[in-house]
């Protein structure tokens, strides 16, 4: 039996109804929900930024960054040479300054080589860089998918999610353009 744990006379006990937030403080009446979203936002991309580091470890490559990960499973999508404008905009990354010390450390590992068309460098994953992709997408077969049903409504109700977060997305995007002007 566990012993039971007594509240100090300052401390409140959880209410099922109180949203659960990261700061109370921000909780706004309009809208209360929204700070319960941020809160699981902020845990979920913790979570997928260590899922992204150890999926890749595990793969075979420890020295890599959540932003690594990322911009070279973009440069390795359908095998299509990508421009570093390119891939900061599909990932929505504001400072080409990150991507661009991604791609050069990509290319410092062997996993990414430019081509110059132009006054353009395109960037396509080399073959050591789409064998690592394949090992990543196999170890996150093992390790993640597992958690999922592929049912229909699971399926349906994480595409909802998605078109959900791209949607604030562009909220967001939009009132970081507006805090910008008001200061």
């Amino acid at each position: 039996m566990k012993p039971s744990a007594s509240l100090s006379s300052n401390e409140e006990s959880p209410a099922p109804d109180r949203p659960i937030v990261s700061s109370a403080h921000l909780i706004s009446e309009k809208s209360p929900e929204l700070s319960e979203f941020e809160f699981g936002l902020i845990i979920a991309a913790h979570a997928f930024q260590r899922w992204l580091i150890r999926c890749m470890g595990a793969a075979g490559v420890k020295d890599m960054t959540p932003t690594d990960v990322l911009v070279l499973h973009h440069i390795n999508h359908r095998r299509t040479p990508k421009r570093l404008a390119d891939i900061a905009f599909v990932l929505n990354i504001e400072d080409a300054h990150v991507v661009s010390y991604s791609v050069r450390k990509l290319q410092g590992m062997g996993l990414v080589a430019g081509t110059k068309r132009g006054k353009e460098v395109f960037y396509a994953t080399t073959d050591a860089g789409h064998a690592l992709c394949l090992r990543y997408r196999a170890v996150r077969e093992a390790c993640l998918m597992p958690g999922f049903s592929g049912a229909p409504e699971e399926n349906r109700r994480l595409a909802e999610v998605a078109r959900t977060l791209r949607q604030l997305s562009g909220r967001y995007d939009q009132a970081a353009r507006a805090a910008t002007a008001y200061g």
